[in-house]
């Protein structure tokens, strides 16, 4: 592990005094550190390109999300936010602390700067993903409070009431999202910290949840991960090296008509829960038949390996499908969906157990799309009348955010193109 200086790690950040005074002390700058303090370095992601991190990038084993309300209606106030939690996420990622001064170094009787909880750890392959939602364009009684009506996308708003839908309003939807995904989980927890108390006075959290145990992969050198079911998940999720499918499912592109989100994508945010003490119950026949795949393999029931292509038309000696036709996988299957694709980042989570001792677990799915109208809605539509698993699941909350293309480097922010 290689130790450099903070200072070196931002020199050419280009921050410059006006800045600094536009966003906070505690917000715009980052780190200014004794030139003997060394941080250790580890895996990183460049917070700044064209596309944000932590989409395709190759799944970090904990995540930390959280949506925000905004608490003002002052536009300025929303772009400081955005600048600032920008220039945050640049250092955070780079494995610096937040602020002037640091966690340790600044004034002995003022709060320090960054909250020092991940001060010893190193970045941890952090990326932090900013997302933007419907209700910041325009509310749901219709007023526009920061004059940005007129720049909501076409065909982009609130995820519709899909039919077995038992949500809790309060984790649902949000102004504001912010995804922190990194190898250390305390790494995660500290970006989405920082964040919260960088909005105070302009941003209030709505809503958070801790996942772990990525349960896709956005890389092909990754082997499929398994969901609390057991069973392996995501097995044709589009990867990081499938440049045709990134662009022809996840990244928007220009020809999509919203100029400020080209190279961003579009997020649907679901929680699931899994009723894991019926599905212990259930056989094993029962358990393959759900999702149409095996539990060891992750092979389609029509036979062959993981990555075989499923043959729905195959059928057993008593003549029925070898792939059940509300099976999962024949329901969310691209050939089920006129050949759309969506490029999964979903985590397990757990919420401890309720007050009948159940376990409260499941997926935290996070789905990304260029366009959740013609790619997660109509799959979503159909797997929540037809499919099998639904005996073993209930969906409790339901979000959709624009994801904003990358910021173009330091000094810029995410969402800056919204505001030109």
């Amino acid at each position: 592990m290689t130790a450099v200086s903070r200072r070196a790690l931002l020199t050419g950040i280009g921050v410059g005094a006006a800045s600094v005074a536009a966003v906070g002390v505690g917000a715009a700058a980052i780190a200014r550190q004794s030139e003997d303090e060394p941080v250790a370095t580890g895996r990183t992601y460049d917070f700044y390109g064209a596309h944000q991190a932590g989409i395709v990038t190759p799944m970090q084993d904990h995540l930390h999300a959280a949506a925000f309300d905004l608490t003002t209606t002052s536009r300025d106030d929303l772009v400081r936010l955005l600048q600032a939690w920008s220039a945050a996420a640049a250092a955070m990622t780079a494995g610096s602390p937040v602020g002037l001064y640091g966690a340790v170094n600044g004034p002995y009787d003022a709060p320090p700067d960054d909250t020092g909880e991940a001060l010893d750890l190193p970045a941890s392959g952090l990326t932090i993903t900013i997302g933007l939602g419907p209700s910041l364009f325009r509310t749901s009684d219709g007023v526009d409070r920061f004059g940005l009506a007129d720049r909501l996308p076409a065909g982009f708003g609130p995820l519709p009431a899909f039919p077995r839908d038992t949500l809790d309003e309060a984790i649902c939807g949000g102004d504001l999202f912010v995804q922190a995904c990194a190898d250390e989980a305390q790494v995660a927890v500290h970006a989405v910290r920082t964040f919260a108390r960088e909005a105070f006075g302009t941003a209030a959290v709505r809503w958070s949840q801790l996942g772990f145990g990525r349960s896709s992969v956005t890389s092909s050198a990754d082997s499929t991960p398994r969901n609390l079911f057991g069973f392996k998940d995501g097995t044709n999720n589009i990867t990081s090296d499938d440049a045709a499918g990134l662009d022809d499912f996840v990244w928007v592109q220009p020809e999509d008509g919203t100029d400020w989100m080209t190279g961003g994508s579009y997020l649907a945010v679901r929680k699931i829960r899994m009723t894991i003490e019926t599905w212990d119950r259930t056989s094993l026949r029962e358990q393959e038949a759900v999702f149409g795949r095996t539990k060891r393999e992750g092979s389609p029931l029509s036979g062959g390996t993981e990555h075989t292509v499923p043959d729905f038309a195959a059928t057993g000696r008593d003549g029925a499908p070898l792939i059940p036709t509300d099976s999962h996988m024949a329901l969310a299957h691209p050939s089920a969906n006129d050949g759309h694709r969506i490029l999964r980042r979903a985590y397990n989570y757990t919420d401890g157990s309720d007050g009948l001792g159940r376990l409260e677990a499941g997926l935290f799915f996070l789905g990304y799309a260029r366009d959740l109208s013609r790619q997660f809605v109509p799959m979503q539509l159909r797997l929540s009348r037809s499919d099998r698993m639904n005996e073993y699941v209930r969906y409790l909350s339901s979000a959709a955010f624009a994801i904003p293309p990358g910021a173009a480097g330091p000094g810029g922010f995410v969402g800056e193109r919204l505001f030109a």
